[in-house]
């Protein structure tokens, strides 16, 4: 079997790509469970820290038809996309933001739909498809209101997912996540990467400057709990039904909660490290997205939610921390 992952030398797509390595199966067109013989880490900076002969990368703009042509062959048969734009970077350029979260997401279909094999596609969206005046809580039916340029991009990439899907073109699905903390790394451009940085950063012993109010709300998941959602996502088959597109469970909490968190988990001295800082514009991108689901459908599907944001702050210091020796 043969997998593409868009983004392939990002976070999720690097640690997307070791996971399906030691599981060493995936379902195939018909849900039958095929041995993993090759993965294509797509993305416009190289993939590192592989040393597997079943890695191969490509690198390259996947905006670019050449590019996907030679990453989208006749025998892919599972393709991630988590290639994107980030909010803040889409919100800033749009041409960009359009260019790769739009223009390229039908390349790759369009590609697929050339090959003519119908593979299974997992499209990462985002809850940045709501916006507005929202419930309480987004329910399953709460109609898509994107507030930001990104979110407009995702929300036409799920409706290429879908009318592609109907077509039978391809077997898709469209995964909205939450926002994913705690990114290891280094800050990026996206409007939310706040929302690591306030952890990450003070349990490195540097200061953090957060941009939005303590009440704001955000809806969670850590890195680990989004690829196993993401893994269980390509795997169900029937349930999806005619709607493609999908709200994945998360954690709903606000901003000053996760500092409580970080005191408890990381003690005082580390949540003593952030300084509240308003930044209007990432304010105005971050309270237009839902901070509470009700994931009545994913949850019967069978997609998962992390215990706590404690247990999320445990689980970088355990995963990233001990494990770089800090």
């Amino acid at each position: 079997m043969h997998i593409l992952i868009t983004g392939g030398a990002g976070l999720l797509g690097s640690r997307l790509a070791k996971a399906l390595l030691k599981r060493n199966t995936l379902a195939d067109a018909q849900g039958v469970q095929q041995t993993i013989s090759r993965i294509t880490l797509l993305d416009v900076v190289a993939a590192h820290g592989f040393n597997d002969p079943r890695i191969q990368t490509i690198t390259g703009d996947i905006s670019d038809p050449e590019v996907v042509r030679a990453a989208v062959t006749p025998d892919t048969q599972s393709i991630f996309h988590l290639a994107a734009i980030v909010s803040g970077e889409a919100e800033a350029n749009f041409d960009l933001g359009m260019r790769i979260n739009l223009d390229a997401t039908r390349l790759i279909l369009e590609r697929a739909r050339h090959n003519r094999n119908c593979p299974r596609v997992v499209f990462t969206s985002s809850v940045a498809a709501f916006g507005g005046i929202l419930p309480a809580q987004v329910l399953d039916s709460t109609p898509t209101t994107p507030q930001s340029s990104y979110g407009a991009q995702k929300v036409m990439g799920e409706l290429l997912i879908s009318d592609y899907s109907r077509k039978q073109f391809i077997d898709g699905r469209a995964l909205r996540m939450p926002t994913v903390c705690v990114r290891p790394g280094a800050p990026n451009k996206a409007a939310s990467s706040f929302a690591s940085g306030i952890i990450r950063e003070p349990l490195n012993g540097t200061v953090s400057v957060c941009p939005v109010a303590p009440g704001t709300a955000l809806w969670l998941i850590s890195p680990g709990k989004a690829i196993a959602n993401l893994i269980h996502g390509h795997e169900i088959g029937s349930l999806l039904g005619a709607s493609r597109a999908l709200n994945l469970p998360g954690l709903s909490t606000t901003v000053g909660e996760m500092a409580q968190s970080l005191e408890r988990v990381g003690g005082a001295a580390a949540a003593q490290r952030i300084r509240w800082q308003i930044d209007p514009a990432i304010e105005r991108i971050v309270n237009s997205w839902p901070g509470d689901f009700l994931t009545t459908r994913a949850n019967a599907m069978g997609f998962t939610r992390d215990a706590s944001f404690d247990a999320i702050v445990q689980e970088y210091i355990s995963e990233e921390l001990k494990a770089g020796g800090k």
